[in-house]
């Protein structure tokens, strides 16, 4: 008979329903936010939408703050419930202007929801959120923040700020898993949430994620997936270990290494060090070199390069250092396989000057 054999994947034990609570609180105060979190049983792509589906409805009006497909998406989302949206688009792969933002909310009518990404890991810019959240603040509009790629690798207050709804992911300046994610939800964000009419009995409902605190957060709704808490727990005791703050300053120690190495290289990052991510750098392609091409000379020598997305006009190639790859070793062989690519291309590439800009950068 076939033995099936033992294997530790498949018999993880369940996940304690008393530490539930004790991982909200964890990404509470990661969060900077005394109020609630709550966890989503899947990726953050799914509490995203959970959020627009538990808020929209007839007669809500929104401004959504494109500089990305998943801000095109949560406009979308919003719509689907019936909420009136207007999207206020970025150029492609650049940041949202503020003075436009201040705009489009003084031009009326009177907007209930703004929806904005923080930091753009699909083109590496970040977002004037404060600016952003101190207008709405002042006009009394309820406010959704998409923290995913931001979470980690830079200050995110949600108290202070005055965000309503914050969204992340920990998979990635966090260094977790991927399939469970976490919002915080403000008083009045509830308010608007539980307003007549709010989705019940799915996966896309945060009304439903209110019985889980209202009855003292305990066991969650449907099946939780135990292998991914626990790798959520362990997330959250590595970034306890290390420090928040030496978190964030690793990754923005990774951001300014590479654009001083790129800059050495003879190729300046896209967006200037005010505007750019600490999670990933884009950079612009010199005019007849297409990423593909790029993206596959730095892959032969086992650099990992992406195209950016959603900013064809542009065409951008992505260095990531996020999360655990926030580190010199990394960003030194992002910068040296991109400027390899160059030079097999035909292009100048001052490579040695850029391994010591980088070397420079971590040597402070």
């Amino acid at each position: 008979m076939f033995d099936l054999g033992w294997n530790p994947l498949l018999g993880a034990p369940l996940y304690p329903a008393e530490r539930y609570a004790v991982l909200a609180d964890g990404i509470g105060r990661i969060l900077r936010c005394r109020g609630d979190v709550v966890l989503v049983q899947a990726e953050a792509v799914v509490a995203l939408e959970a959020v627009a589906a538990s808020l929209a409805r007839p007669g809500l009006s929104a401004l959504n703050l494109v500089t990305s497909p998943y801000g095109g998406w949560f406009g979308q989302w919003l719509r689907r419930g019936g909420a009136t949206v207007r999207n206020l688009v970025a150029e492609p792969g650049l940041p949202i202007e503020i003075d436009g933002v201040a705009k489009a909310l003084d031009a009326g009518p009177h907007i209930d929801v703004l929806a904005v990404v923080h930091a753009e890991s699909a083109s590496g810019i970040l977002n004037p959120l404060p600016e952003i959240l101190a207008l709405a603040r002042a006009r009394g509009i309820v406010t959704v923040v998409d923290a995913v790629a931001s979470v980690g690798g830079h200050r995110l207050e949600v108290d202070d700020l005055g965000i309503d709804i914050a969204v992340i992911g920990p998979q990635k300046a966090l260094g977790g898993p991927a399939g469970v994610s976490a919002l915080s939800v403000s008083p009045r964000a509830w308010d608007l949430v539980l307003k007549g009419g709010a989705p019940r009995d799915s996966i896309l409902s945060l009304a439903d994620l209110k019985r889980w605190i209202d009855n003292g957060r305990r066991t969650l709704p449907g099946t939780p997936a135990p292998l991914e808490f626990f790798a959520l727990e362990a997330a959250l005791d590595r970034i306890e270990v290390e420090g928040l703050e030496n978190v964030i300053a690793r990754h923005a120690l990774a951001a300014s290494a590479t654009s001083a190495g790129l800059a050495a290289l003879g190729a300046p990052a896209w967006v200037p060090t005010v505007k750019s991510s600490n999670l990933v750098t884009a950079v612009p392609l010199p005019e007849a070199l297409e990423p593909g091409s790029v993206i596959a000379a730095a892959g032969r020598l086992g650099v990992e390069l992406t195209e950016a997305v959603g900013t064809a006009p542009a065409r951008l190639v992505r260095l990531n250092h996020t999360g655990p790859r926030a580190a010199f070793q990394t960003v030194l062989s992002n910068v040296v396989g991109y400027g390899a690519a160059l030079t097999q291309a035909g292009r100048p590439a001052n490579i040695a000057a850029a391994a010591e800009a980088i070397a420079a950068a971590y040597s402070r």
